[in-house]
């Protein structure tokens, strides 16, 4: 059962507590191209609150080129300024994710971003949408400005730095880019180096403003594609709004518009008599075109105050920059010439050291060469002393061998006259030798007739005696007495035997006088052998004596020569023998 009493003050003052208990903030996570950052807003704020914080905290003042864009339901869509943040149709995540990107594009970059920080915004944004193929590039164009894109992020390059392989890691050129050609990484990044190495002594913006102005060449460059229907033919194309004006496109072709409608000539909103109602498409596209056409009529007056002093201080920022790039490179050349003179110094060190070193080396080598040439010196001294000690004992032993020469020669010539005296004994004993073994010939063969002859006439004798002296003694004469008989006998006896005696007398004689020739010869022959022996002899000594002389002289001029073998001839001795033999 309830009881008590209700208050309606108390329950008014419990509805308004919870009211107050909301919060009120709310989390944004806001991306650049380069960063992102958090930050805490306040339900009341409006578009422009949170635009204005990120600008102060990027440091950006060319604030009419940029503008916050968000997602929803699959489409882009920009934050509107005049209107609070939470009332539009941002995601309701926590954190509220916007992305701060350029929504309006410059004519001329070069002319009209003044900021550097500006320049490394839509450097970021124009890179990344070429790399996207949101902009179509030529593979030419795409390696000009990756070499570009490389000098704003290395510097200068260095070789020795630098090395083959140092830009595998980085996103350079479109992937259309690199399948169109049938070539590696290292040829695309070889191309790269070629134009990058051009690019030395150009500082980061630099690189980065000569990359935009190669971009805003391009067809597709800062230009945003809408689909839109025209009216009567119910057509669908593309509508294109740039800082030039609008375009008519195909849907099948980006880059060369069908028709196009400068800014110059478009008064109002709406264009009539082409019959494309502006207001007709989507609130983005209005957006689009009265951003644009507000920046082409500023572009088109004089600066504010504010661009003014911004141009200006962003031209003494530049002054002052390239000033201080100039000490700076200045102070690096000064710092490499430095460097380099310390490195000529070093190696000069480097290098009179080594000179020094090989300097002292030579010295030790020349002292030691002087002492070795020293003690070479002492030993030729002795050497000299010593051959001069030879040469001397040489001269004398020369002059002895030339007096044994002499006399040599005078027996040597005493034994060949000796010896052809031999040779010419020889000669006659020989041809007595042979008239006599003719004589003995003749006289054997004298002996033999007449032996044949006293053989056959005491065989005549004995048979006449046989036959006719007994009838001779018988007939004709008185017989005789047996003495006187005898007598006759032995008488023919005696003749027989003295013939006999005669002959064998003669035949020792002759045998006789035959072995004392054979004897004399013999001797003769052993006389002949032992002249020959003593002349072979005394030749082979006088040959080495002048050897020995021959030697002495050459160890007296500093060097030793093999002794020469001279053949001498055996004319005469030989021609003896050959002939007594």
């Amino acid at each position: 059962r309830f009881r008590g009493v209700f208050d309606s003050n108390t329950f008014k003052m419990s509805i308004l507590g919870l009211k107050k208990k909301q919060p009120k903030t709310f989390k944004v996570k806001v991306i650049t191209m380069d960063a992102e950052m958090e930050f805490s807003c306040e339900v009341k704020w409006k578009g422009k609150d949170l635009f204005d914080l990120v600008c102060r905290t990027v440091g950006l003042r060319e604030t009419w080129f940029f503008g916050l864009r968000y997602i929803v339901k699959d489409t882009y869509a920009w934050l509107k300024p005049d209107k609070r943040v939470l009332d539009q149709e941002v995601p309701k995540d926590s954190p509220i994710t916007f992305h701060f990107l350029a929504k309006f594009f410059p004519e001329k970059v070069e002319e009209e971003l003044v900021q550097e920080i500006t320049q490394h915004l839509f450097f970021l944004q124009v890179k990344k949408q070429i790399l996207d193929e949101e902009i179509f590039c030529s593979p030419e164009a795409s390696v000009l400005l990756a070499s570009y894109a490389v000098q704003a992020k290395y510097g200068d390059y260095d070789p020795n730095f630098h090395k083959p392989g140092f830009l595998a890691q980085d996103e350079l050129l479109p992937k259309r880019v690199l399948m169109q050609y049938q070539m590696t990484a290292d040829m695309w990044e070889e191309k790269i180096t070629a134009w990058y190495a051009e690019h030395r002594g150009i500082a980061r913006d630099e690189a980065e403003m000569e990359y935009l102005k190669i971009a805003q060449d391009l067809e597709m460059y800062g230009v945003s594609y809408f689909a839109i229907t025209q009216n009567k033919r119910d057509t669908d194309l593309l509508l294109g709004v740039d800082a030039q004006g609008l375009h008519i496109y195909s849907p099948n072709s980006k880059l060369n518009p069908n028709k196009s409608f400068p800014w110059s000539d478009i008064r109002n909103i709406s264009y009539s008599e082409k019959e494309v109602n502006i207001l007709l498409v989507n609130v983005q596209i209005l957006q689009l075109c009265i951003g644009n056409h507000d920046l082409f009529m500023r572009r088109r007056k004089v600066d504010s105050i504010e661009v003014q002093q911004m141009k200006a201080q962003a031209k003494e920022e530049k002054a002052r920059k390239k000033m201080e790039r100039q000490i700076l490179a200045r102070e690096k050349q000064m710092r490499e010439e430095a460097e380099r003179a310390k490195e000529e110094m070093e190696r000069r060190l480097f290098q009179l050291q080594d000179e020094a070193r090989l300097a002292n080396e030579a010295l030790l080598r020349s002292e030691e060469t002087a002492d070795l040439l020293a003690e070479k010196a002492q030993i030729a001294e002795e050497e000299a002393k010593l051959l001069a000690h030879k040469a001397a004992d040489a001269e004398q032993e020369r002059q002895r061998l030339e007096v044994t020469a002499m006399k040599t020669k005078e027996e040597k010539r005493l034994m060949e006259q000796k010896m052809r005296e031999a040779e010419q004994l020889a000669v006659k004993l020989v041809e007595q030798s042979e008239r006599r073994l003719k004589e003995a010939d003749h006289l054997k063969q004298d002996l033999t007739e007449a032996k044949d002859a006293e053989r056959r006439a005491k065989q005549k004798l004995l048979d006449i005696t046989k036959t006719t002296y007994p009838l001779i003694a018988a007939y004709s004469a008185p017989p005789a007495p047996p003495e006187a008989a005898d007598f006759v006998c032995e008488s023919a006896s005696t003749r027989l035997d003295f013939k006999d005696s005669d002959m064998k007398r003669l035949s020792m004689e002759i045998e006789r006088e035959r072995l004392e020739y054979m004897e004399k010869s013999k001797h003769l022959q052993d006389q002949l052998k032992e002249l020959k022996t003593e002349i072979e002899s005394l030749k082979l000594e006088e040959q080495q004596q002048q050897a020995g002389v021959y030697s002495l002289h050459s160890e007296a001029r500093g060097y030793v020569q093999e002794p020469v073998y001279i053949p001498h001839s055996n004319v005469g001795v030989n021609a003896g023998f050959n002939t007594y033999k």
